[in-house]
């Protein structure tokens, strides 16, 4: 029988309470782990494996030191695990038998708050779902913030609505109930945005509960929301489950706030990714994204709000233009600008302070940092509240100066604090007067000691003696050996090292219990009197909040009027008359690459008068796709109240872009690069309305000639006939330029290229007409394919182009229909073996010699061969 001893015995008693978490156990100053929980840490934090008696048996063990801890939590979330923090509750000194020890909280990849474990810039998302036969409900909350946001999504295209949101989200962590554990939505879930998913049996008794304990109102109507079933039993699920790992009230969470998908512009995952809005395609960082062009926000706040509105860029025209004369304001004044600038690179990360201040983990240099940034406010505030822009006049006035926490915050707490809180050292002078009695105290008492020890080496004449002080004897006067014999006789002896003898005196023992009284009362009083700050701190968390957001949306302006004074932006003119004209457009991220003057910018006009549908012929590495993406972007950066990289810029409305660019594939989920290409172009024709935009680029390329002909001309057909969106369609089937005779809106451009011999210039613009090569043989040789290769590519495309041409010419005399004899092209040019064979027999006939009735006979035996090849 496996014997264990009592402590081992509750470590294992409340592991059974976390079993899917590794439990931190406190032990002094390490957080030990044993058994199981130890082996897994040891590999993740690769750290040493050890063992300890357990009773009848050794345990494995490892640990970590407690000051440090955060960085091997960090660890240990970024693996995908949960930790459980397991901390004494009561005093080791006064404890009967074992120290007893709570879980205090478990920490998940989704309710991470510590700074050094979240990026400054981004949210940290834990989001919850419900779903039922009406459609789902969306709940998420950024903890680290205090933000917490709802919204419903129903109708027939719930599912790819719901996967739309959780890929713009990216939550870290997901609550799902559990009816969907077996439901193929997850994969594509964890496709989209990866998080560590848990599931959840959906309450039904009381099921507002939560809402109401959090929020504090005891109707919904209260609370401003709408009646939608779905959202408010998620948040409901969110909050119990945020309540259940954090064990705290959550104070800093004081507003919840629905909001529609049908207030902002859909962008579905492929639109984000192709688009590369806040991360690269290929390697998915930031540098190289539209997100890192735009970011010259001062604060981390200010980041994560320049991301929302690249990720949900606005449908209202005048909430776009409220954002623009924002913008313009700035742009025209660059004294305003560049002092705002200063102030606000001033002002710390105050959502996520005051949440430490609400977790009760915030420190006095916390509280610094936050006395420093609400001391810049009122200045900010006086630069903006009577501007002329309607938005930064109103997010003026939103800016409560606090000057109430100021104060208490300038007059209680020392300028430099030390990080622990129990040091003391923390309250400044004059605050209080027992902590000012207390610090002279102690002050005297050292002073004393000073002068005792100057005073005994005159009178002993032993000049190396002197006063120390330990832990575990207290003050005492420590006199080398070779000086005992001049030691007065009222010394007494209290210790003997090596080379020196310590000694106490009746004298030094008072002012030894004086000194240390008052350092102990002067410590505790100090954290008792930085609790209370900090607890008053915590009660203005809402007014905190609020003037942390209206700094956030100046400073998301700022940043855009920089951008657009530095590269040359300009004022889009957005409204709801259905065009994209843009002049000498630019893309924001390519022309930034390249040198100065060296990105040539191209003009765009579609509207519904002829222009709807623009096709783009032209050769590979002609600029198509970074045309494509740049009036995607420019669109884009328009309705999120951004200037635009162009010469001048109408954008209409748009409510949806959809991206089929570039070529990818998710073999993970069975979907070749084809497939991929397929499914992306479903959604654009499935979703996309009058008002979408969509570009799409090189469809049909995992398949024969033919078949992806036929798929491009049938798209283009249905968004053109059925749809009527704006899209920008490129291809390298020139034959689909013959549309533009049958279809009204339909227009021709092509990429321009200058041939001069034998080399090819591409001139990156892109105009009307269209292109008869796609120079891929060029581009071979520009990519650094081996002579050889290309040389012999060249001359199988003379030789493919002689096949061609006299296959045109059998077919011309033939009576196939118009579609037959493209069929019999497209085979002929894709050069089977039947095809070859007959091909070389054509090229064979001497038909300079061959009477009339043998090339009839001639003629009849080939039309039956072609035939054949048809069938």
């Amino acid at each position: 029988m496996v014997t264990l001893t009592p402590m081992m015995q509750q470590f294992l008693r409340i592991k059974e309470q976390y079993p899917d978490c590794v439990l931190f156990f406190r032990l002094g100053d390490f957080y030990e782990m044993f058994f199981d929980d130890a082996v897994l840490a040891s590999r993740v934090l690769e750290i040493t494996l050890t063992s300890r008696d357990g009773g009848s048996q050794r345990v494995p063990m490892c640990g970590v030191p407690h000051h440090s801890v955060n960085s091997y939590i960090a660890k240990m979330i970024s693996h995908g695990y949960k930790v459980a923090m397991c901390d004494q509750v009561e005093d080791p000194k006064v404890a009967k038998g074992i120290v007893k020890r709570e879980v205090t909280r478990v920490i998940t990849p989704g309710t991470v708050i510590d700074g050094q474990l979240l990026e400054d810039k981004q949210n940290n998302y834990i989001a919850a779902v419900f779903s039922d036969q009406r459609g789902f409900g969306i709940a998420f909350a950024d903890i680290s913030t205090g933000e917490f946001m709802i919204t419903e999504i129903s109708g027939a295209n719930g599912s790819e609505t719901l996967l739309e949101e959780l890929g713009r989200i990216q939550p870290a962590e997901l609550l799902l109930p559990d009816i969907l554990e077996e439901d193929k939505i997850i994969f594509s879930i964890k496709n989209i945005c990866s998080p560590l998913i848990s599931f959840y049996t959906p309450r039904i008794v009381d099921e507002n509960k939560y809402i109401y304990q959090q929020f504090g109102q005891e109707n919904l109507e209260s609370l401003g929301l709408p009646n939608h079933a779905n959202c408010l039993r998620a948040a409901n699920e969110l909050l119990n489950f945020l309540h259940n790992t954090q064990m705290r009230s959550l104070s800093h969470i004081r507003k919840i706030e629905y909001f529609s998908t049908n207030q902002y512009m859909m962008l579905d995952t492929s639109a984000r990714r192709n688009l590369e809005l806040t991360k690269t395609l290929l390697h998915g960082e930031k540098k190289g994204s539209l997100l890192w062009v735009l970011d010259h926000t001062a604060t981390a706040m200010g980041g994560r709000m320049l991301k929302k509105w690249i990720e949900q860029p606005l449908l209202d025209i005048k909430s776009i233009n409220a954002r623009l004369d924002g913008v313009e304001q700035f742009t025209k004044d660059i004294f305003l600008r560049e002092d705002l600038k200063q102030l606000l690179s001033q002002v710390y990360d105050l959502e996520r302070l005051t949440t430490r201040v609400a977790y009760g983990t915030a420190n006095a240099r916390d509280l610094i940092s936050l006395k420093n940034s609400l001391s810049v406010l009122p200045k900010i505030k006086s630069l903006l509240i009577n501007n002329q822009a309607m938005l930064l006049c109103k997010s003026a006035a939103e800016i409560d100066t606090l000057d109430d926490l100021v104060e208490l915050l300038e007059t209680g707490l020392k300028d430099d604090p030390p990080v622990g809180i129990r040091e003391g050292e923390i309250i400044k002078e004059g605050y209080s007067q027992e902590v000012d009695t207390l610090r002279k105290a102690s002050t005297d008492g050292r002073k004393w000691l000073a002068q005792l020890e100057s005073k005994e080496r005159q009178r002993t004449g032993i000049k190396s003696l002197k006063i120390g002080f330990n832990k575990v004897f207290g003050y005492y006067i420590e006199v080398t050996k070779s000086n005992i014999n001049a030691v007065p006789e009222e010394y007494q002896r209290r210790q003997t090292l090596a080379n020196a003898e310590r000694y106490i005196t009746p004298q030094l023992k008072e002012y030894e219990e004086m000194i240390l009284g008052a350092q102990d009362k002067l410590v505790e009083l100090e954290y008792q009197l930085f609790i209370q700050i900090r607890d008053s701190v915590a009660r203005e968390i809402s007014r905190i909040q609020k003037s942390a957001e209206a700094v956030s949306k100046i400073d998301v302006m700022v940043s855009l009027a920089e951008i657009a004074v530095k590269y040359n932006y300009v004022r889009p003119q957005v409204n709801d008359s259905g065009k994209i004209h843009i002049k000498e457009g630019r893309h924001p991220v390519v022309e930034l690459s390249l040198e100065d003057g060296q990105f040539v910018p191209n003009d765009t006009l579609m509207d519904n008068d002829g222009n709807t549908l623009l096709l783009i012929t032209g050769p590979n590495m002609g600029g198509k796709s970074t045309y494509q993406r740049q009036v995607a972007l420019i669109t884009l950066m328009a309705q999120m109240g951004s200037f635009v990289p162009a010469s001048e810029a109408e954008i209409g409305v748009t409510d949806r872009i959809f991206a089929r660019v570039g070529a990818s594939d998710d073999l993970a989920s069975g979907k070749s690069t084809f497939m991929m290409e397929m499914h992306e172009c479903k959604n654009a024709l499935k979703n996309a309305t009058k008002n979408s935009l969509v570009i799409i680029d090189e469809l049909g390329r995992g398949t024969s000639n033919l078949e992806g002909m036929a798929i491009a001309q049938a798209v283009i057909e249905y968004l053109h006939d059925e749809i009527g969106c704006r899209t920008l369609f490129s291809t390298h089937y020139h034959e689909l330029a013959e549309m533009e005779s049958n279809l009204s809106n339909f227009k021709n451009y092509a990429a321009a290229v200058e041939e001069k011999g034998d080399n090819v210039v591409f001139l990156h613009r892109i105009v009307p007409g269209r292109a008869s090569k796609s120079y891929g043989v060029h581009c071979a040789r520009l990519a650094g394919l081996p002579m050889v290769v290309v040389d012999r590519a060249n001359r199988l495309l003379v030789d493919l182009e002689i096949y061609r041409q006299a296959a045109e010419e059998v077919i011309s005399g033939g009576s196939q229909t118009a579609t037959a004899k493209e069929e019999v092209q497209t085979q002929l040019f894709c050069c089977s073996p039947e095809a070859a064979e007959l091909l070389d027999e054509i090229s064979e006939l001497d038909l300079l010699n061959t009477t009339p009735l043998e090339a009839l006979n001639q003629l009849f035996i080939i039309q039956k061969k072609i035939r054949n090849i048809k069938q």
